[in-house]
């Protein structure tokens, strides 16, 4: 099987901004290939697009604006881990030999449709994800004796750290008591611990070995893939204390890269609600059952990034479609040692995280130099 790298890419700030999704598309297009002017466009075999915003058509009309005629183009729709899912594809295509070089662009309004999950009967009238969240924070709360202050943490160390993220959309620090004191939005939700549906744009060239050698020094290396889904539904979730799907996929990928999680220097982590971040890094296996507040506390304490370092969905703001995508090019500049104020120390092998609907689904990326 082919070696399947990154080899450029380009990312809009994160917004409230009311913007067409095709303008939002194209801006982070073309922030990589003005950062990136070596690249060929008639060498982009494929173009694929990641949101989950109705319009149709999209990877052609982005590829008509930036003047591609690809061999492969189509949308890819998953939710919050559409971005992701999308990187998998052109993955695949490229190691079967279908594609040499394949441009993903993800991006989101912050009225995407994605956001309530009309589907779902079994939740009822409850579609909004802080349902969800909510059912995931009690459990989580009551079975390891966590209180709203120990998880108040959570969006606390995210807060700070996307100050140091140009391209978020938070730049205000809070602490503890703010986010106990946020607008109460259910019995165990507050506003600070959500994070923001917003508009953006991310966009990741991938590419086989030839071609990555050819035209960059700093290739950036996908070691392993992840992906599991172990229902749609919410009610089929086997716990409401752990994330089965992400253990699963991050088994899987780790394995795939012959990696266990102690290789793993930095990583972005699906923390749409603050119960998320240190549920997934149990599932995981960086912190043990019940453990993964005491984790983060640590982290932010000794203002170590290893977790979340760009701020994480409650600090960067979740545009769906592109947040997967803006996880992996955190982790490839982390790699590539160009995080500026962020930057973890000797980064070597990265992971990345990207879940949907109360991980129903979730895939894992590991990374590597």
């Amino acid at each position: 099987m082919k070696k399947v790298g990154i080899m450029a890419y380009g990312i809009t700030p994160f917004t409230k901004e009311d913007q067409k999704i095709e303008s939002i598309l194209l801006k982070s297009a073309k922030n990589l290939f003005k950062n990136n002017p070596q690249i060929n466009r008639n060498d982009i075999d494929a173009v694929l697009v990641s949101t989950n915003n109705n319009s149709k058509y999209l990877s052609p009309v982005l590829s008509e604006m930036i003047d591609i005629q690809p061999k492969i183009a189509h949308s890819i729709e998953s939710l919050c881990n559409s971005g992701t899912n999308s990187i998998v594809s052109a993955y695949s295509y490229i190691a079967s030999g279908l594609a040499d070089m394949v441009l993903i662009s993800g991006a989101e309004r912050y009225d995407s449709p994605g956001q309530i999950l009309e589907w779902d009967n079994s939740r009822g009238e409850y579609k909004h994800p802080i349902f969800w969240a909510s059912i995931f924070t009690k459990s989580y709360k009551r079975e390891f004796s966590i209180s709203e202050e120990d998880l108040a943490i959570v969006p606390v160390k995210n807060h700070k750290q996307a100050k140091e993220n140009p391209n978020a959309i938070s730049n205000k620090i809070f602490s503890i008591q703010d986010v106990v004191n946020s607008k109460k939005l259910t019995e165990d939700i507050r506003l600070l611990d959500c994070s923001r549906p917003c508009t953006g744009s991310a966009s990741i060239i991938l590419a086989s070995e030839a071609t990555i050698r050819k035209n960059t020094d700093e290739p950036v290396w996908i070691a392993g893939i992840g992906q599991k889904t172990t229902s749609a539904g919410f009610t089929k979730n086997m716990s409401l204390s752990s994330m089965e799907s992400t253990k699963l996929a991050g088994n899987a990928a780790l394995k795939m890269a012959n990696r266990t999680i102690t290789d793993v220097d930095v990583a972005e982590i699906h923390d749409a609600f603050s119960v998320c971040e240190p549920m997934a890094l149990e599932s995981l296996g960086f912190s043990n059952l019940g453990n993964g507040i005491n984790t983060i506390k640590e982290l932010h304490e000794t203002n170590n990034f290893k977790i979340n370092p760009r701020g994480g969905l409650l600090g960067s703001g979740h545009p769906l479609g592109a947040t997967g995508i803006a996880q992996t090019i955190e982790i490839t500049q982390q790699i590539q040692s160009k995080a500026n104020n962020r930057q973890v120390d000797n980064v070597n092998i990265g992971l990345v995280h990207n879940m949907s609907a109360a991980a129903t689904s979730s895939t894992v990326l590991v990374l590597e130099k």
